[in-house]
């Protein structure tokens, strides 16, 4: 059992340099009940930016492995929570799992990078946001089949922008951000302008998916709270969200030029 370990398992544990001692079976087993809801709680959020064929109580399982090694190896003498420490170990637990994973088909990666191509194609010839209907249009695709796209698309989120591919290629646009340790003319000079990039991006999108990414980003709402709030469908909600970072991607790849990686 997860939750069990044996006397002679725990009687063979030594005190460290610090003074540290493991706690008790019980303890242990009081503590990982204590904080599962703590699990379950990142599990959700991770989940809701991975594609439907990834399993929320695997995700839960993992979550909890990652709560069991925070706990056996927390410190209580150190100035850190056990809270913070669990919530450090079980989000790593769980994308550490992830990474070993090829959960994004090669067929989305694709329908991803056709959706960006043509916004921005469509963007270039209109000179405006381009509407769904003139997007699928270009796509020679229904609507109904369009919103299954965007439903099926492998974790589009904002990290699309930040992180190198699968292959290790493309450059972090957070690279670009100085942090304020960080204050070399150049530096703030290129933070400047990505943050001019990206706001004129945001200004340029409908709406609908301006506030959907206000309320799910930066109000850190989940879809489902964002979907009350707008009185829309929860599945619309994903898909007007994974439309609105395909925008922001293709803008900021035209814009941004080689630095935004697939």
């Amino acid at each position: 059992m997860i939750l069990s370990e044996t006397a002679e398992t725990e009687q063979s544990r030594q005190l460290d340099g610090s003074g540290f001692h493991p706690p008790s079976p019980a303890e242990r087993e009081r503590l990982i009940l204590e904080h599962l809801g703590q699990v379950r709680l990142i599990a959700r959020r991770i989940r809701e930016r991975l594609p439907v064929s990834i399993s929320l109580d695997d995700l839960i399982s993992t979550g909890t492995l990652g709560l069991i090694a925070a706990i056996d190896r927390y410190n209580p003498k150190l100035d850190v929570k056990l809270r913070t420490y669990a919530e450090y170990k079980i989000r790593g637990a769980i994308l550490d799992s992830l990474r070993s994973l090829d959960w994004a088909p090669r067929q989305q990666r694709k329908r991803a990078k056709l959706i960006e191509s043509t916004i921005g194609a469509l963007e270039q010839q209109l000179q405006r946001t381009p509407k769904e209907e003139e997007i699928t249009a270009h796509l020679g695709i229904s609507i109904c089949e369009y919103h299954e796209w965007l439903s099926d698309l492998p974790s589009t989120t904002l990290g699309s922008l930040e992180n190198t591919g699968p292959d290790g290629e493309g450059l972090d646009l957070l690279m670009y951000i100085a942090d304020s340790g960080q204050q070399w003319p150049s530096q703030i000079l290129e933070r400047a302008e990505l943050q001019r990039l990206l706001a004129a991006a945001i200004e340029k999108m409908p709406k609908i998916e301006r506030t959907v990414l206000s309320l799910y980003y930066y109000e850190e709402l989940t879809l489902r709270e964002v979907a009350a709030i707008l009185k829309l469908h929860e599945s619309r909600i994903s898909q007007l969200k994974s439309q609105a970072i395909l925008r922001l991607r293709s803008f900021m790849r035209r814009r941004w030029g080689s630095h935004v990686q697939d």
